[in-house]
């Protein structure tokens, strides 16, 4: 599965060839990049693919903004992939040509699965770091060269405090969900890669949101670039229906499992602030009789796919995320987000209703809110301008919540372990292998936040942490 969301079609003509046609800047790419397009079961670009992609073949440096679920994955990678091969070359031992940072090791994976899916019909290697497993393969993948690295910044910090990455001959620098990147606190770790990369380079910066700290540090990396913007002024999509329901805390369980009994609800996935709640959620729900599975920054890399591959194929209706792993989770058929806990930025809503909705079909996001919560919707409904539609129609309204005054809580207090790969069949591993401890200077940095370490997790800003 990729993460984008161009329109699909499945057209062949009577010899079973692929006789789609693919229209807009699809159909002017190389004719590699069009067959996988059409295998993949694309056909029409979205919007960000078709103002992007002829900017970025030409090598201009570029800022997109855009929500989650436009296919901007496919706008940097196609035209990344295409220049790549035109260049030729063997990739060189421990040295990439293109670096691709992502925050989470689930968003990391997913860039890696589009990598290779695109690039199907090229001789192009890619593999993808993170931490939460061991780096051996990941070293075995870049000492035997690779064109394209995707990484989280702590994993990839790591490697190359180790001596087994070098980014002196990097000429593409992309960056993905940058806004994320720098709630997660990662904006020295940025500054530390940007330090080593040569200052000759194409740079994409992607941000679903433009915060004013967001913009500086665009401005301090791309020279003269063309800017994209998304409906920029929607911050949320209008295909998805919200409502927001007033319940005391301790009932919650009880209307969450009344929700997803009521027969039409489909594949959901529900936001809690803290990990010990998402288990204690999932918990609940089955002794309501209903299978779910709870993906957060405690479970090991081998449990977090697990439960994501369970839910992609339905053997869980129900998944229950904190923000920080949710970051980058893509799957088509999602009906409904659940706000259980409503996020403590305002931001971070958009980013989690943009679960569903996707691919061009429509998805509802219900949110709970509690009294002690009040100040959160406030601070929603003041970023999306408009109140979010109540809804009092279950058995657990409370109007103590509907009217508390009371203030928010106080603020306080990523992967892929893949083998190098080729696009087009190269394969390479999991992330096994044995490696050697880490110095105490690495570890510390992990604990920091090495972009997934087990149990770890990134040295957030307040408010933003998994807890």
């Amino acid at each position: 599965m990729t993460t984008d969301h161009s329109s699909r079609s499945s057209s062949t003509d009577n010899s079973g060839a692929d006789s789609t046609k693919l229209e807009g800047v699809f159909a002017e790419l190389i004719p590699e990049l069009q067959r996988a397009i059409k295998k993949a079961g694309y056909a029409v670009p979205s919007p960000i693919q078709e103002q992007s992609i002829p900017h970025l073949l030409e090598g201009k440096d570029l800022i997109g903004g855009a929500q989650t679920g436009t296919g901007k994955t496919a706008a940097f990678s196609l035209p990344l992939l295409e220049r790549l091969s035109k260049s030729g070359g063997r990739p060189k031992k421990c040295t990439p040509r293109a670096l691709i940072l992502a925050p989470t090791r689930e968003l990391a994976a997913q860039i890696g699965e589009s990598v290779e899916v695109y690039g199907k019909f090229l001789h192009i290697f890619h593999t993808v770091i993170f931490g939460g497993v061991s780096q051996g393969r990941q070293v075995k993948a870049m000492q035997r060269g690779v064109d394209i690295l995707v990484a989280t910044p702590g994993r990839l910090l790591d490697l190359m405090g180790q001596g087994y990455i070098n980014l002196n001959k990097i000429e593409y620098f992309i960056l993905d969900e940058v806004d994320r990147m720098l709630d997660m606190g990662f904006i020295h770790d940025i500054k530390k890669v940007l330090r080593e990369i040569p200052s000759e380079r194409q740079t994409l910066f992607f941000s679903a949101t433009m915060a004013p700290e967001v913009e500086s540090l665009a401005n301090t990396m791309v020279r003269s670039p063309v800017r994209i913007s998304i409906a920029p002024d929607e911050p949320t999509v209008d295909r998805i229906a919200q409502s927001v329901l007033f319940v005391d805390g301790g009932n919650k369980n009880d209307l969450l499992a009344q929700i997803l009994k009521s027969g039409n609800i489909g594949q959901t996935i529900v936001f809690t602030q803290m990990k010990h709640v998402a288990n204690r959620v999932v918990a609940k729900l089955e002794g309501h009789g209903l299978k779910g599975a709870a993906i957060h920054g405690n479970k090991s890399q081998g449990a977090r796919t697990r439960a994501l591959e369970g839910f992609k194929d339905g053997t869980y209706k129900v998944l229950v995320a904190t923000d920080v792993a949710a970051r980058g989770i893509d799957v088509d058929g999602v009906t409904h987000v659940v706000n259980y806990d409503l996020p403590v930025e305002a931001e971070t809503y958009i980013h989690r209703i943009g679960r569903t909705a996707r691919a061009g079909a429509e998805g509802k996001a219900i949110s709970f809110c509690s009294a002690e919560q009040r100040g959160y919707l406030r601070d929603i409904e003041k970023l999306l301008g408009k109140p979010v539609p109540v809804n009092e129609s279950h058995p657990y309204h409370s109007e103590a919540a509907k009217h508390s005054t009371e203030k928010p809580p106080a603020r306080g207090g990523g992967g892929g372990g893949r083998g190098r790969r080729r696009s087009g069949g190269g394969g390479g591993g999991g992330g096994g292998g044995g490696s050697k401890p880490r110095s105490g200077n690495s570890r510390n940095r992990n604990r920091r936040g090495s972009g997934g370490g087990k149990g770890t997790h990134s040295r957030p800003r307040q408010g933003n942490r998994e807890r």
